[in-house]
């Protein structure tokens, strides 16, 4: 199973907007939530009803910076299941298959009104 998610970079993307850096490129953080979405559409079809997952582990290497308007795609494919815990190869690119970003993400399998409540 995978999934996808795509970003065109925005003034509120940036480093600097993100209190990460003080460039106006893309923030690492932005990447991972980037990722995240990928991740959270590639195992959306196949939970149960009224579960969900959470983000648990984010291992990221980003690689390149992506100016405000660029085009970041994130790729999420599953990797592992052990239990409830799902484990993903993730990475994203310009658009033009140049890799910004690579890792590992793990989410956890949750019931989503339990989890809510505490």
């Amino acid at each position: 199973m995978s999934g996808s998610a795509e970003l065109v970079v925005t003034p509120g993307d940036t480093a600097a907007a993100l209190g990460s850096g003080t460039v106006d490129v893309l923030g690492t953080p932005r990447v991972v939530a980037l990722v995240e979405a990928a991740a959270v559409r590639a195992v959306a079809t196949g939970l149960e009803p009224g579960e969900t997952t959470v983000g648990t582990r984010v291992e990221l290497d980003h690689l390149r910076a992506t100016p405000i308007g660029g085009r970041v795609v994130a790729h999420a494919e599953i990797s592992a299941v052990e239990g409830r815990r799902v484990t993903f190869n993730v990475h994203a690119t310009d658009g033009e298959d140049v890799v910004v970003a690579r890792g590992i993400h793990t989410r956890a399998v949750v019931d989503a009104a339990g989890f809510a409540s505490g």
